[in-house]
């Protein structure tokens, strides 16, 4: 059967369930998607939309299964926590329950996928509890969360639950090979970059920018120990350059697709359009963000394996030289300090810190801790 559920890899019990759901032609309103990360619940909900939209229950190949899959129908509405901390806003929730008692600006009904339901906080809770209990019927709500009990009960107990399973590493290699026609080595540390994301390492490893991307950033931190503060500075630089020019292409097609729609649209579906793609572009900032950081900290993670006599436990095993040449440098306690630097810009990141801040620290912290103040200075790469 080829249909959008194709694309949730690695889950067949989900993807059995979301097509009974379909052919019985009984779709719910509210569900909850849980499973840790890595777990295709993204790549689902999409799925799922284009499955609720599509005339033809999800057929992957009319104009609306593709407005979906890339991310640009404007009925269909993702949304990730706003706030410094983290959590969601309440101000932020109030905006979506406004938002749902809209009619949709294309579709025949609208969906919204709300990512890391756990970071509901009981204030932001409560605004939302009245729209999913009785939710618009031209809307689905999809939340995802990382474990039911992470949720509040108040939210669990108005929604369907449907649990994605984990996928072990090999098996997820084994999907990325499959579905890219690359090495097995290549897929593990692309499921490293992606954070764990089957899909996202899909995708990177048939970029061969973004796969160029990695190599340089662990070009970077092997360049390290011949680094004074002035390189450390312009690497850093370099890989915030190198994270924006993605974003231009996103943008680019974003403002194509806007002024495709501005002769047909009204002002105020225009508007929500914009500030679907300001949230668009935030969020693909962040995500190439968090992509430098998960590069990082997969190979420090070598480092450290290597260091503590693990080194057949290796990802980046192309660059295995320089990570045995760093583990022979510092101890355990050191790498293990970087990798704890590497959660904090993380943690800045989400924070709204200034990401050239974020960088910059990252790279001075990791070469203070894996070399010392005192390490030898010479030409960098």
């Amino acid at each position: 059967m080829s249909d959008s559920f194709n694309r949730i890899l690695g889950q067949p019990q989900v993807r059995r369930f979301l097509r009974a759901v379909i052919s019985s032609g009984r779709v719910g309103q509210t569900y909850l998607f849980t499973g840790p990360v890595g777990s295709n619940k993204t790549q689902a909900a999409y799925a799922f939309a284009q499955a609720i939209l599509c005339e033809e229950g999800g057929c992957g190949t009319c104009d609306t299964c593709k407005r979906v899959m890339r991310h640009r129908h404007p009925d269909v509405r993702f949304y990730e926590p706003e706030s410094a901390s983290g959590d969601y806003l309440v101000g932020q929730i109030r905006e979506i329950v406004s938002d749902v008692t809209l009619a949709p600006i294309q579709a025949k009904g609208k969906v919204y996928i709300i990512n890391r339901a756990d970071r509901l906080s009981v204030q932001a809770a409560n605004a939302f509890l009245k729209t999913l209990e009785e939710p618009p019927e031209d809307c689905t709500i999809i939340l995802m969360g990382r474990t039911v009990d992470g949720v509040l009960p108040t939210i669990v107990s108005r929604c369907q639950v449907v649990p994605f399973r984990f996928i072990p590493a090999a098996e997820a290699a084994g999907i990325v090979v499959q579905n890219s026609g690359c090495s097995e080595q290549h897929a593990l540390a692309a499921i490293q970059a992606c954070n764990g994301s089957i899909t996202g390492a899909i995708e990177f490893v048939k970029s061969s920018d973004r796969f160029a991307f990695r190599g340089r950033v662990i070009d970077i931190l092997q360049a390290l120990p011949l680094a004074d503060d002035l390189d450390v500075l312009e690497y850093a630089a370099e890989l915030l350059e190198k994270t924006k020019a993605p974003l231009d292409l996103v943008r680019s097609k974003l403002e194509e697709e806007l002024a495709a729609s501005a002769d047909f649209m009204a002002a105020s579906a225009l508007r929500q359009i914009e500030a679907r793609n300001k949230r668009a572009l935030s969020s693909k900032s962040r995500s190439m963000l968090f992509q430098t950081t998960s590069i990082i900290r997969s190979w420090l993670r070598d480092v450290l394996m290597v260091r503590s006599g693990a080194g057949q436990l290796v990802i980046n095993e192309d660059y295995r030289g320089g990570i045995e040449e760093a583990a022979a440098r510092a101890d355990t306690a050191a790498i293990s300090r970087a990798l704890v630097a590497v959660d904090e810009a993380d943690k800045a990141i989400r924070y709204n810190v200034s990401p050239e801040t974020c960088i910059d620290v990252l790279l001075l912290q990791i070469r203070e801790e894996l070399y010392g103040s005192h390490c030898a200075r010479g030409v960098a790469i």
